[in-house]
């Protein structure tokens, strides 16, 4: 993550209020969304097809909560609409999730048996809110207690042959992700450095320095090595980023590498190894903010480094967020990922809900991400551990306070009103956007429709979601986030 931009970015960013919109069939309590008492719905009528509603306020007086079911009819209708069009297909999605750092790991382990199998079930099962990406670090990220890689030498030795490579120090990792499988045995995860060993570097040391050339080869076989050591536990390794913000040095730990470096990494030695090696993971390039599309299309315009590239990963503490369809728009049979957006301690439930829901999950997704994910899963109430240098207000989506206990997050809701109701292979659809109710809109693998609204109104909102000729009246609740489902 990014320390040196400012959070007041995010604030500034941020659009008020945010609705996320969901269709199913059901019907529940409260009416303040939408339903059958609200005169908003269209005088109760029930004849229609059912639209299930999910509701999280930016007040937090409800959070993910089931409301009152709308109907479909072909009345007409008036005021403002927004239109879902099934016809226009766009890219299917990977998930939403998180991090899974080694804070998350050790703070969640400090939980009883029963209430981490409890948070795990939570998370990551259908039944929960079907976390379906992680992303995790290879070797330490700055939210570990400690910074470590897996081939770490005394000061002044080398192990080109990589033969002191283990995965021994993220073990609790390793044993994590095997329990999270048992829940969710198609999970993706995406794979990061935040660094090199530091015998690979020009500075010997954790913090920023580059890969000397004549380790890439080295450093090439030390991905290698990981995917096939994480497989023989029975982890698949999806995708892996060369480097973690590449262009932000100040991290402990984190390693500069420029786009030249980059490609030439890439399609010297990376692609090449993956390619000798039978591995089919993907390399995905840039890792880093919006800012600046120059990076990635340098490697994407290299002919040589392009086969091997899937496609590039962007966060969003700099720059906008429509960069991802920029670099779509030049390379449009090459994939983009959101990869990660933190949330602050000294941030607000309702600024933080409607800013990522209208940039990290609606932005991304009407900008071609594959992914939407925010930074990570878990922390302490001290928003630790991190490393000496580290971030210190990272507030995780969940706060473990006990062997007893846990508290849920405003980055809990804004991923868990995606991931609960668009599964992987969902495809995104056309819907309109109106009245600063921003939105996006999927048809799932089993044929239901989901559409995500933002409310960037600080009142309640009427509106008619409008499908097939038929119109569904509801009402939003201002600064709110809800999900319908058809």
């Amino acid at each position: 993550m990014t320390l040196q931009y400012s959070y007041s970015f995010f604030r500034g960013a941020a659009l008020c209020g945010v609705a996320l919109l969901s269709f199913f069939a059901c019907s529940s309590a409260s009416s303040d969304i939408t339903g059958n008492e609200n005169p908003a719905t269209g005088g109760g009528n029930t004849s229609g097809d059912p639209v299930e509603v999910w509701l999280t306020k930016g007040d937090q007086s409800v959070k993910l909560q089931q409301q009152s079911t709308a109907y479909f009819s072909s009345s007409p209708s008036t005021g403002t609409t927004i239109d879902i069009d099934g016809s226009q297909v766009y890219q299917t999605v990977d998930g939403f999730g998180y991090t899974l750092t080694g804070g998350s790991v050790a703070v969640i382990n400090q939980l009883s048996a029963s209430k981490k199998q409890e948070l795990l079930n939570d998370l990551f099962s259908s039944s929960g809110i079907g976390v379906s990406y992680l992303r995790i670090s290879i070797g330490a990220s700055d939210l570990n207690s400690e910074v470590f890689t897996y081939n770490d030498m005394p000061s002044g030795q080398t192990d080109p042959a990589l033969s002191q490579f283990s995965l021994t120090k993220d073990q609790a990792l390793v044993q994590m992700l095997k329990d999270i499988l048992i829940i969710n045995p198609n999970i993706k995860i995406l794979a990061t450095p935040w660094t090199a060993p530091v015998w690979m570097k020009d500075n010997v040391n954790s913090i920023g320095g580059s890969l000397k050339t004549e380790y890439y080869g080295t450093y090439a076989q030390y991905f290698v090595k990981y995917i096939q050591a994480m497989q023989s536990q029975g982890i698949r390794i999806d995708a892996i980023t060369p480097q973690n913000e590449p262009l932000h040095p100040g991290n402990n730990p984190s390693m500069y590498m420029t786009a030249a470096n980059q490609a030439t990494f890439i399609k010297t030695y990376l692609g090449p190894a993956f390619q000798a090696a039978n591995l089919s993971t993907k390399i995905i390039a840039y890792d880093h903010n919006c800012d600046n599309v120059v990076y990635p299309i340098s490697i994407l315009n290299d002919t040589a480094a392009n086969p091997y590239v899937d496609g590039s990963a962007f966060h969003l503490y700099a720059g906008d967020i429509s960069a991802l369809s920029t670099v779509h728009n030049l390379f449009p049979n090459k994939n983009v990922y959101f990869t990660e957006q933190w949330t602050s301690s000294v941030g607000t439930f309702s600024g933080d809900l409607d800013w990522h829901v209208t940039n990290v999950i609606i932005g991304s997704m009407r900008n071609w991400s594959k992914t939407a994910l925010e930074w990570n899963v878990a922390n302490d109430a001290s928003f630790g551990p991190h490393t000496t240098g580290g971030c210190t207000q990272c507030k995780g989506a969940i706060t473990v306070t006990g062997a007893s206990g846990y508290e849920k997050n405003v980055a809990y809701y804004i991923i868990a009103h995606a991931s609960k109701f668009v599964p992987v292979n969902s495809q995104r659809i056309a819907s309109t956007e109106a009245d600063n109710l921003s939105t996006v809109a999927f048809k799932t693998p089993a044929g239901k429709t989901v559409l995500i609204v933002q409310n960037g109104n600080s009142g309640n909102k009427a509106f008619n979601i409008k499908y097939n000729q038929k119109t569904a009246p509801v009402t939003i609740s201002g600064n709110s986030t809800a999900t319908y489902i058809f």
